[in-house]
Formats: C-alpha cells, sequence, structure tokens
C-alpha cells in the first residue's frame, strides 16, 4: 500500500476547494424527494437572506456556521435535511448603495430616469448577489443550492401579496393617518429601530405667543424647533399648575401666519420643562399627536416630503425646514417676541441609512395588529407545536 507523506503545512484554500467542490457536483446537500424521503423525519431551515448591499462579513460566517452545525448534524441523525439558500434586495439600503455609486460617477438617480436606474440596481445585484452566494459555497455551507431564492422571485412576492390580503380580510390589517419617523432623503417611513438617536447640542427658542384682546399679555412657550410653531393648533399648560391658571380657555395669536389657537389643559404637561407651558403641533410631533387626538385639535401639515415647508407656511413656502427655522426666529426677533436662546442637550434622531435628520410627519400608513398573532404564537408554543431549539 502506498503510503503518502503528510504534508509539511496544511493549506486551508487547497483543502476547502477541493471538498467544497466534491460536494457541489455530487449534490450532498439537496433534500431528498419523493421514495427517497419516505421514512425520514423533515428538519428544514431558511438561511436568514443576507443584503445584497455589500459582501459577507465574520459576523454572516458566524451566524451560517452555526446553522451549519445544526443541518449537518441533523442529517448524521437521519433526518432529510432542507436548508433553503438566498439572497435578500434590502429595498432602500440596495438603493442608497447604488446612489452612491452614481454619485462617485458624478451623476445621480435622477438623471438617469426611473428605468435606467433600475436596470443599474438589478446590475448591482447580480453582481453583489453572485458574490454572496460563492461566499457562502467557499464557506462550504450545506445548503440545498437547487432552491436558491432571492426574496423579490415572483413566488415569494405573490405569496406576500397573498398574506397581505389575507390579513387584510380578517381585519389585522388597517390603514390610518399616524406619526411616523420619516427620511426626507430616502422617502420613507422608519421604524423607531431604523432611526438612530444621539445626544446633540441643541438649542432652546423661548417664543412669545400675544394673548387675544389683552395688550402686553403674551404665553412664552419653549422649543428646540421652532420652525413648527407654524403648525401649532393649541398652547397646552397643566391644569394643576397656577401660573397659568387664568389663561385657560384664552385665546392667544400665532405670530408670522396669525392664526388663532387655544390655552388647553392636559396633565400630561411636564410643569418643570421650559416655561410650563407647551406648543402643540399635532402633525409633527409624537407626543402631540396623541394630545391632539385627546383634545380634537385641528392637525395641520406644515412640511412636505423634502421636508421643505408647504402653503401652510405661507410666505415660508419652498423653504427647507433648517432655513424655516432661522426665518422664524429671525421673526419672532423682529416682532420682539423672541424672549431668549438657551443652550439645550437633546436627543435628535438621523435615518440609520442615509444619517439625514428625520422628521416626525403625519403620513397614512399600513398597520398589523400584533395582539391577535402574538396571542396564537404564544399558544403554539405551549402546545408544543412550535419549539425553540
Amino acid at each position: 500500500m502506498e503510503v503518502k507523506e503528510l504534508a509539511k503545512l496544511y493549506n486551508p484554500k487547497e483543502v476547502e476547494e477541493k471538498w467544497s467542490a466534491f460536494w457541489l457536483e455530487n449534490e450532498l446537500f439537496k433534500a431528498e424527494t419523493g421514495d427517497a424521503a419516505q421514512g425520514k423525519p423533515g428538519f428544514s431551515m431558511v438561511i436568514p437572506p443576507p443584503n445584497i448591499t455589500g459582501t459577507l462579513h465574520l459576523g454572516h460566517a458566524l451566524n451560517n456556521t452555526l446553522q451549519d452545525i445544526f443541518a449537518r448534524y441533523k442529517r448524521m441523525c437521519g433526518f432529510n435535511v432542507l436548508w433553503v439558500p438566498g439572497i435578500d434586495h434590502a429595498g432602500i439600503a440596495t438603493q442608497n448603495v447604488v446612489e452612491r455609486q452614481l454619485h462617485a460617477e458624478g451623476a445621480s438617480r435622477h438623471e438617469y430616469g426611473r428605468e435606467r436606474f433600475i436596470e443599474r440596481v438589478w446590475q448591482w445585484k447580480d453582481e453583489s448577489g453572485s458574490t454572496i452566494i460563492n461566499q457562502l459555497k467557499r464557506l462550504g455551507a450545506s445548503l440545498d443550492w437547487s432552491r436558491e431564492r432571492f426574496t423579490m422571485d415572483e413566488g415569494l412576492s405573490l405569496a406576500v401579496r397573498e398574506v397581505f390580503v389575507r390579513l387584510f380580510d380578517e381585519g389585522l390589517i388597517y390603514r390610518g393617518d399616524y406619526i411616523i419617523n420619516w427620511c426626507p432623503r430616502c422617502h420613507t417611513a422608519l421604524s423607531d429601530l431604523e432611526s438612530e438617536a444621539e445626544e446633540t447640542d441643541g438649542k432652546m427658542y423661548y417664543l412669545e405667543y400675544p394673548v387675544k384682546d389683552n395688550d402686553g399679555v403674551g404665553l412664552t412657550v419653549a422649543t428646540t424647533r421652532p420652525e413648527t410653531m407654524l403648525g401649532d393648533t393649541a398652547v397646552a399648560v397643566n391644569p394643576d399648575d397656577e401660573r397659568f391658571a387664568g389663561l385657560i380657555g384664552k385665546t392667544v395669536v400665532l405670530p408670522i401666519v396669525e392664526r388663532e389657537i387655544l390655552v388647553i389643559a392636559d396633565p400630561e404637561v411636564d410643569m418643570e420643562f421650559g416655561t410650563g407651558a407647551v406648543k402643540i403641533t399635532p402633525a409633527h410631533d409624537f407626543n402631540d399627536f396623541e394630545m391632539a387626538k385627546r383634545h380634537s385639535l385641528d392637525i395641520i401639515t406644515i412640511m412636505d416630503i423634502d421636508a421643505c415647508m408647504n402653503e401652510n407656511a405661507g410666505r415660508l413656502k419652498g423653504v427647507d425646514r433648517f432655513e424655516a427655522r432661522k426665518a422664524v426666529v429671525e421673526e419672532f426677533k423682529k416682532l420682539g417676541l423672541l424672549k431668549k436662546i438657551e443652550p439645550h442637550k437633546m436627543m435628535l434622531g438621523s435615518c440609520y441609512r442615509c444619517q439625514t435628520v428625520v422628521e416626525p410627519r403625519l403620513s397614512k400608513q399600513w398597520f398589523v395588529s400584533a395582539a391577535p398573532l402574538a396571542k396564537e404564537a404564544i399558544t403554539a408554543v405551549e402546545d408544543g407545536r412550535t419549539r425553540f431549539v
């Protein structure tokens, strides 16, 4: 018998390529079907599809290695294992990757036009997707490559539409006007997790609203976003705050737009914040929106999808929100109604994709009623239909 000399050095690239090619050529990880699958218990997993925004990193390597351990162990235990591979379109995140490429080339998606830009995105999908798939194969992941999927494949898209309609018919999906985190650059709503909050050095502006028919008397509010006063529909004070007891129910006049709004009482107002009197802008603040629902206040949107002021902002229509802030502050200063400006630490949310400052915005959104679904999911775990391994 011929005895081969043991190599002095281990060459992982050579060994891994050899066995990876052997596994793929012999389709050793293809799930069995038909008669071959008879009598074997099934075990299936779907890979968390990597985003086509780049290439795999060490986190992917670790995650897929852990899944591979499960898949290989179950095969050794006699299970018919199906581990489904795939990649994810990643939506706007991928769009941003392609836009950065165009920017580096001195172009933009607007110059490209819709059809040409979409072609460029699909081109990127093919490039990045094939790289990711080859990385998974090179990693030795024991996936069933005959079932590779992309999250925009027609079958998967059809399944999404089917489930959406089914949930809607069952009353579990509904639509309504709600305050959401809005990215003016990506033109999309963001979840709270997608809005990255960071402490920043801001400013607190103290603005005075004249009380109607009461010369020389004004009500001062404190705000970090003076431009939103153009959409105020009330000023709120705490009913237990004796400083404002005589003003509840009175009317104040909004400078610049000359709109009259009421002073209302609400126990949620923090008497220690600012002056204790809070401007209420229901269309551009989460807490104000909830207060508006409690008091049936008007809701006035003052910004468009680009975070520029709209027709409700009067002569500031078309002005960017931050430029509008400067203009509003300057106007209050001219009117003698800017009482003071103080440094103020504040949490500022930004889009996790492009780092643009997010804007709370009233928008029609679809929502899923999670409570009934959660109840069924919990029951499935409790009665053993779903097991965590």
